[in-house]
């Protein structure tokens, strides 16, 4: 009888360590690429905690993924979208660089990063003194931009539509859950680093 308390108690004990184990590599997993959002976020006047949950959304922070609409790397960026932002900003190198290998350039975290945030910038000029201005840049991310303006429009005098009936207004199942789920998360993030 004893030998078989102590056997409960060894693996009772190992499923613990295992929990600890893995609640701590889920931590690393999830936080690894912190510095890298902090810095882009910064320099793109964007929400570190904003962007951080794009990429718990889109990869779950797994730069190799590549998506069903040939969407690369943390952020999901398209080929398409990095040669945009190598044009608009003027690098001439990485302009040549996305027109040989996108894959390699979108690939690279902080690179990829980078080009996600400067598109989520781009996508919220539009938006700046709009309630709601996140759901309405995370619908442009998803589903472009011009189907997010479509969205937001409202009749002529009419106030702009707060974050829950822009959302509301989001034709594309995906999208809706996409953005909801990203403000759900980046809103819990929010309040928990306020603790």
């Amino acid at each position: 009888m004893r030998a078989l308390k102590r056997l409960f108690f060894v693996a009772l004990l190992s499923l613990v360590a295992a929990g600890v184990g893995l609640y701590f590599f889920n931590q690393f997993w999830i936080h690894r690429f912190d510095d890298l959002i902090e810095k882009q976020a910064r320099i793109y006047r964007l929400d570190p905690l904003l962007v951080w949950s794009v990429i718990h959304e889109e990869t779950y922070f797994q730069p190799w993924k590549v998506g069903g609409a040939a969407e690369i790397g943390l952020m999901q960026v398209t080929p398409r979208v990095g040669r945009e932002w190598a044009e608009e900003t003027g690098m001439r190198g990485l302009a040549d660089e996305m027109g040989r290998d996108p894959a390699a350039v979108l690939r690279d975290p902080e690179r990829n990063i980078q080009i996600g945030c400067w598109y989520l910038e781009k996508i919220s000029k539009d938006y700046r003194d709009t309630p709601g201005a996140e759901a309405r840049m995370l619908a442009g991310y998803n589903a472009g931009p011009s189907r997010a303006a479509e969205w937001n429009r409202t009749a002529p005098g009419q106030p702009p539509h707060n974050a829950e009936q822009f959302i509301a207004r989001i034709d594309i199942a995906s999208t809706r859950a996409y953005v909801s789920s990203i403000l759900a998360r980046y809103r819990e993030r929010k309040a928990s680093s306020k603790r």
